[in-house]
């Protein structure tokens, strides 16, 4: 059986100290970064876009290419058995935190209508615990911390 292609637009925002939001999602629990699925129509920046405003409530401001991922580790199956490869595209992404801050200057107070993400937090990259990460997006943090900066990645 083959795989179905998924094509998404991800986010890596950082604040003001460096630190990278995290989204820990409600249909696995784990943490990730914001992005999802391209609809047919759009491009990818417009997916990535409409995606942060989704998941995180931010408005994206400026945003740049940051890497591809494709290939091997970015074969998933799903817990019903789905067999998938993601295509991810993801931007370095600045976005208005203007007012959008918990108190603790960590946590985003943003509570999307969809109930997609379950928290949103902004962790130092040094902090990140690989196995919190969805499998999937793995490969972003282990390059993240290695300092990866090719722009195709398989």
């Amino acid at each position: 059986m083959g795989r179905n292609i998924i094509v998404t637009g991800g986010a890596i925002i950082q604040d003001d100290c460096g630190r990278i939001l995290l989204q820990r999602r409600s249909d696995y629990g784990d943490w990730g970064l914001p992005g999802g699925g391209m609809e047919a129509g759009e491009t990818i920046e417009e997916t990535m876009i409409r995606e942060v405003k989704e998941e995180t409530g931010l408005t994206v401001k400026q945003y740049h290419l940051h890497a591809i991922y494709t290939g091997e580790r970015m074969k998933y199956t799903y817990p019903d058995g789905n067999k998938v490869v993601f295509v991810m595209f993801l931007f370095n992404v600045e976005a208005d935190l203007e007012g959008k801050l918990a108190e603790d200057g960590i946590n985003l107070t943003y509570r999307d209508p969809q109930n997609e993400s379950l928290q949103l937090m902004f962790k130092s990259i040094e902090d990140i615990v690989l196995d919190d990460i969805n499998i999937v997006q793995r490969p972003i943090f282990v390059d993240l911390k290695e300092e990866d900066t090719s722009l195709l990645r398989t």
